[in-house]
């Protein structure tokens, strides 16, 4: 009789331990500050996993934002310079990834509102900007394509420009040097 009850009892806590499945829950597992820095970890040391993570990330909005800030963030900072001299392999990698970005119109746009409010952020920028502007015809074009396309655009960066006066002086000094071209060009038609 002690055999049957010791073999029920095997039994039935044999049973009891196959019908308990474990589920993975990810928002548990994350609540944990432990276990997340060890996915974390996980993540990134292994470089397949990590890649497809970085796929996934950009195949979500939010996360292309996120990454799109810390990009920049990066390259004020110089720290992407330095990373990408160290590591030739790395600079064609980042390139590529931005071309990648670049070609979602959006995410273009955006990019390239951030570039243009850090460089009217500061004079230095600004005279960098207005430099490039003048030297390349292109480019000349292009502003001009944009801020007819966008008259907000075309609005803010006035409006920052107007703020320095040596930007401004210099806008005006260009609107003095067109005012008098059109009224030579008037008087040569007469």
């Amino acid at each position: 009789m002690k055999t049957i009850v010791k073999t029920l009892l095997v039994f039935s806590l044999i049973g009891s331990l196959m019908s308990c499945k474990s589920t993975f829950n990810a928002y548990e597992t994350m609540e944990n500050l432990e276990n997340r820095n060890a996915l974390y970890q996980e993540i990134i040391s292994n470089q397949s996993h990590f890649s497809e993570f970085i796929d996934l990330a950009q195949q979500n909005e939010g996360a292309q934002k996120i990454m799109m800030q810390n990009h920049m963030q990066m390259m004020e900072s110089g720290k992407m310079k330095t990373m990408m001299e160290k590591n030739p392999e790395m600079k064609q990698k980042m390139d590529s990834h931005m071309q990648k970005m670049m070609e979602n119109p959006e995410m273009k746009e955006k990019m390239q509102t951030m570039v243009l409010d850090k460089m009217l952020g500061s004079s230095e920028g600004r005279k960098m900007l207005m430099h490039k502007m003048h030297e390349n015809k292109e480019m000349q074009g292009e502003m001009k394509e944009k801020m007819k396309e966008n008259p907000a655009m075309m609005e803010e960066m006035m409006e920052k420009m107007m703020e320095n006066p040596e930007m401004k002086a210099k806008m005006m000094e260009k609107m003095k040097e067109k005012d008098k071209g059109m009224k030579m060009k008037k008087m040569d038609h007469n």
